[in-house]
């Protein structure tokens, strides 16, 4: 499902997925807000550079994408030190701020397991249909990542530093295994 705010046109993504979410030193996390070339639940497919041009322009102002809580604009929760686009998607490196109440929340209830993605909120510059029906995000102006429970790519979350592949591939068959018990008890 995507949000729209009428008076920004900020888009956000989010849905009813999980995937694992974890914080190294009780304050320090990082992982991909978003990959190139994956089909989000909404039909989206975010394209390699669609983030560059707005990066660019941040840095060239001294700005920073802000790091919120659920999408939340009035709950900043922490700095986002690093993003940036690499050959996968967009990477990004933070600390949670434990001066700030949510803050403090948030690494609880990621700990706890409670809550498990990252989220971009952004607005769309450039896109197109392809012959399957999904929009390809060619450009897009980055204005937050947020920690969300429902991630709209469901690839999208936080990990340690050192987690295993192993780790992934359990996880995914975690979610493949509740994706089908949601499934049945619709039947």
């Amino acid at each position: 499902m995507t949000s729209m705010d009428c008076e920004a046109g900020l888009e956000r993504k989010f849905c009813r997925m999980e995937s694992g979410v974890t914080v190294t030193d009780g304050t320090c996390i990082e992982g991909y807000a978003s990959y190139f070339g994956k089909c989000d639940q909404g039909g989206d497919v975010v394209e390699a550079g669609a983030y560059a041009a707005s990066l660019a322009n941040l840095a060239s102002k001294g700005r920073t994408v802000k790091m919120l809580w659920q999408h939340d604009p009035t709950q900043p929760i922490g700095i986002w030190d690093e993003v940036r686009e690499d050959g996968k998607g967009l990477y990004v490196k933070g600390r949670l701020l434990l001066d700030v109440a949510r803050g403090r929340e948030a690494a609880a209830l990621i700990e706890a397991g409670a809550i498990d993605g990252l989220s971009i909120g952004y607005r769309t510059k450039k896109a197109h249909k392809n012959g399957k029906g999904q929009r390809l995000l060619a450009e897009l102006e980055l204005w937050e990542v947020s920690l969300v429970t429902f991630p709209m790519l469901p690839e999208a979350r936080v990990g340690a530093k050192g987690e295993t592949p192993e780790a992934d591939i359990l996880r995914d068959l975690a979610g493949v295994i509740n994706d089908a018990r949601h499934m049945l008890a619709r039947d």
